[in-house]
């Protein structure tokens, strides 16, 4: 395969297409650095950019240079330092490696480091969310008159250059022509066939004068004709365009976050991680998503996205209060023939054994008929309890809509969350 490398700089010196060319050929090695870089990060170190490290040998690039060209004879001195047989010393000096051009050190104490770049925020998040989306997204009847698109609405005579009709505009100036042309050219077609007569007359009969002023008439009738221009402003046509409403696309995300006793704070940070990819992901894709952010304990509340994260309020656990709330909100703010709805929730398991059936009750009967998405995240690396066996019930119920997972580790964060928002082959 032939490279060829395009090194023209755009402004300051920066070139953004040959940038955007490197990151799409070395994106296998860029993506495994993201991947490990959001598995080491804090929560709140989620959205700066990284330093990014690639293998000399993988970035080596073909270059051009003058062959040796046509037929050359060469003598090779003998060596003056080794003869036949003899073993060559091994190098002195401290470490080993391929050499200065491999990335080691060599013999001569030189060497060249792994090639370094940094990302940027916008970058690294790319990298992050692709491959990424919300699950079997709808478009929706409009709202509100926000979204709206420029349809074609007739044609007008007044219009800028840009959306001038050219086959109605010359079909109008074709139909002036004809109209401006006809009678005109049946008084031409009168004058002549009048000459033509007048000059079959007998020379003694013609009229000298009535020749001539049948002359000046068609030469007068035929500049008029001329003079009819080929297309006028008056034929000019415009294409009209008029706002539509479109259908929305907008949908709304509810994360329900478990904040019991049980939940310990090592949970807790990997929930908020959770949370926190989830909503970067939105808020780089999506224009048009809100989120509905739900602590609860044995009671479920409505919090701002700040209290969500860093409010210490805990108890016990009752999981169909968090459920109920979330219907109760939908019902209240969210028509489901509006908006597209979307639920991830984050526990470990850990709830009354009552209560576990009365959730897979909201889920089939009330909540999952209305919802396009249910992801549901277990943190624990014990054995699952009765709200994962609830909740199986409901996957077999909605197989496409209601996915699981569990996450022993941070370290799983990233893979699960790739997992439950993947890009589907097609939508419902």
């Amino acid at each position: 395969m032939t490279y060829f490398i395009d090194r023209r700089p755009n402004a300051k010196h920066k070139s953004a297409v040959n940038r955007q060319r490197f990151l799409e050929r070395y994106r296998k090695h860029i993506k495994r650095s993201v991947e490990e870089a959001v598995n080491r990060r804090s929560i709140t170190d989620m959205e700066r950019g990284e330093k990014i490290s690639i293998p000399t040998k993988d970035i080596s690039e073909p270059v051009f240079q003058h062959g040796p060209g046509g037929a050359r004879n060469i003598v090779s001195p003998g060596n003056k330092e080794f003869v036949a047989g003899d073993k060559i010393r091994r190098p002195s000096g401290q470490g080993g490696g391929s050499g200065a051009g491999e990335g080691g050190a060599s013999n001569q104490g030189e060497g060249v480091d792994e090639f370094a770049f940094t990302l940027s925020r916008e970058e690294f998040l790319e990298f992050v969310f692709d491959g990424l989306e919300l699950p079997h997204l709808q478009r929706k009847p409009l709202k509100s008159l926000e979204e709206v698109k420029m349809v074609r609405a007739g044609l007008s005579r007044d219009g800028v250059p840009s959306r001038i009709s050219i086959t109605r505009s010359m079909r109008e100036a074709y139909a002036r022509r004809i109209a401006m042309r006809a009678p005109i050219k049946r008084a031409l077609k009168e004058a002549i066939e009048a000459l033509e007569a007048e000059e079959r007359k007998d020379p003694v009969l013609r009229n000298p004068a009535r020749i001539t002023e049948l002359k000046a008439d068609i030469e007068r009738l035929e500049k008029r004709i001329a003079g009819v221009p080929f297309i006028d402003t008056y034929d000019l046509r415009y294409h009209q365009l008029s706002a539509q409403p479109q259908p929305s696309n907008q949908a709304v995300m509810f994360c329900v976050m478990d904040v019991s006793g049980s939940m310990t704070q090592n949970h807790k940070d990997i929930a908020k991680r959770f949370f926190l990819l989830l909503y970067l992901f939105l808020e780089k894709h999506y224009e048009k998503v809100e989120l509905v952010f739900v602590r609860h304990h044995t009671a479920a509340r409505e919090v701002s996205e700040e209290e969500f994260f860093y409010s210490r309020e805990t108890g016990g656990t009752i999981v169909s209060s968090a459920l109920s709330l979330v219907n109760s909100i939908i019902e209240k703010r969210y028509p489901v023939g509006q908006w597209n709805l979307y639920v991830a929730q984050a526990s470990d398991g850990d709830n009354w054994d009552d209560d576990s059936n009365i959730c897979r009750d909201l889920l089939v009967k009330q909540l999952m008929p209305q919802l396009q998405y249910y992801a549901y995240v277990e943190i624990t690396p014990h054995d699952h309890q009765s709200l994962w066996h609830e909740y199986e019930s409901v996957v077999k119920e909605f197989p496409e809509r209601f996915a699981m997972r569990q996450i022993v580790e941070a370290g799983d964060i990233y893979p699960v969350f790739r997992e439950l928002f993947k890009r589907r082959l097609s939508q419902s």
